[in-house]
């Protein structure tokens, strides 16, 4: 399979290390958003890394991309679309498969990047299917357990690690869901950092710079 053969829309930085099989950096962004977004981050990123960042596969009027739905109405008021998520996590799995071969990247080291509900896909995906994943950074987001894949628990989650942060004005996502990530990673076993910034549903200067550390130390 060719790049320009993918199921799902992205944009690439390639490793600026010249070694060979360079370890992949994969991008999720947030709900209404597209592959642009994060991908600001790429030129402040480990130049060894091969950045693609990716494009949800629901788009949104009048713009904007969606890993799946979010319904309002007055008698169920908000709600997430956990089958149309749950798609989305099968088709994002299939992309990192197809990506690492289509550009000659290493299979075994990938890490997700998320923000917002890339996040919880990241997460989902990581917690499935962790044999697949070596890093996640879960910006804004929180674990969907319904979104997980049926006896995920009896998974080996121990090769995982997992930063994850969260403002504490965020009026999107509440804080209280995302405290809730580091009692849920324990559990299973998994290396994780969890932070707080004074912000809203966002990402600070100092969250970036945090998270980036953390990363370098990783590869």
């Amino acid at each position: 399979m060719s790049p320009t053969d993918l199921s799902l829309e992205h944009l690439i930085r390639p490793s600026k290390s010249g070694i060979e099989k360079p370890s992949p950096l994969f991008m999720l962004h947030g709900y209404g958003s597209n592959e642009e977004d994060l991908y600001s981050f790429a030129s402040e990123l480990p130049e060894e890394l091969f950045i693609i960042s990716i494009r949800a596969p629901y788009p949104m009027e009048p713009f904007g991309n969606a890993w799946y739905a979010i319904h309002f109405d007055a008698q169920d008021g908000k709600w997430s679309d956990d089958e149309q998520a749950v798609e989305s996590r099968e088709r994002i799995t299939t992309f990192l498969d197809e990506a690492c071969k289509a550009y000659d990247l290493n299979e075994d080291k990938i890490t997700l990047l998320g923000f917002s509900q890339g996040t919880i896909l990241s997460f989902s995906v990581a917690l499935s299917y962790p044999e697949k994943i070596k890093n996640v950074i879960g910006l804004s987001g929180y674990i969907n357990e319904g979104i997980l894949l049926k006896g995920y628990q009896e998974k080996d989650h121990s090769k995982l690690n997992i930063y994850s942060s969260h403002g504490q004005v965020d009026a999107v996502i509440p804080l209280e869901w995302a405290q809730r990530t580091p009692d849920f990673l324990n559990q299973l076993g998994i290396e994780n950092k969890f932070e707080e910034f004074p912000v809203g549903h966002g990402v600070s200067p100092q969250n970036f710079y945090s998270f980036r550390t953390w990363l370098e130390k990783l590869l």
